[in-house]
């Protein structure tokens, strides 16, 4: 009888084991739109405030947007090529939804500076007011795990939206704050 429940046990184990392999590869290979909601600021809550500073260097808080109206939130680097490769994506956005939804970048303060990100953003033309995270408020406040993370809140002021990436479906996630 021991024998047959060591057996048992063994067997249960490498069940448990195997599943746990093939669990974790499974959200390895999954699309980072379907592991997005995953990280940071949990969808359903209050967007929060955060004390941020403009590229000119003045004081500001992300919180002059939230309530007002819907707002396609982006933080990023000038460093990041998923940021890049997202630019596409918000300037179409813009062009679709910009009399509708606010579009605000916030630069993360990792490896940059207010004054490289102002030459970014006027050399690229990118859409939106743009802000600098010096203390990191603003990431910590949205629990952002990586450059291109966008957050989109509805204008009652509840995120809605949360995803990481060059490739992420902004027409929908906007769709979803009107």
């Amino acid at each position: 009888m021991r024998l047959v429940t060591g057996r048992w046990l063994l067997v249960a184990g490498l069940r448990r084991s195997m599943f746990s392999t093939v669990l974790l590869s499974a959200l390895v290979a999954a699309p980072a739109a379907v592991r997005a909601q995953d990280l940071g600021i949990e969808v359903g809550t209050a967007a929060p405030a955060a004390k941020v500073f403009t590229l000119d260097g003045k004081e500001a808080d992300l919180a002059q947007y939230i309530g007002k109206t819907a707002v396609v939130m982006e933080f990023w680097a000038t460093w990041c090529p998923n940021c890049k490769e997202l630019e596409p994506t918000l300037v179409e956005a813009l062009k679709k939804y910009g009399t509708q939804v606010k579009f605000v970048g916030v630069a993360v303060s990792v490896n940059e500076s207010p004054e490289r990100v102002k030459a970014y953003v006027a050399k690229h033309s990118l859409p939106g007011d743009h802000f600098f995270d010096t203390k990191g408020n603003a990431t910590g406040a949205y629990d952002v795990p990586a450059t291109s993370y966008v957050v989109v809140i509805s204008k009652a002021g509840k995120v809605v939206y949360t995803g990481l990436g060059g490739k992420q479906n902004l027409d929908a996630a906007i769709k979803k704050a009107l």
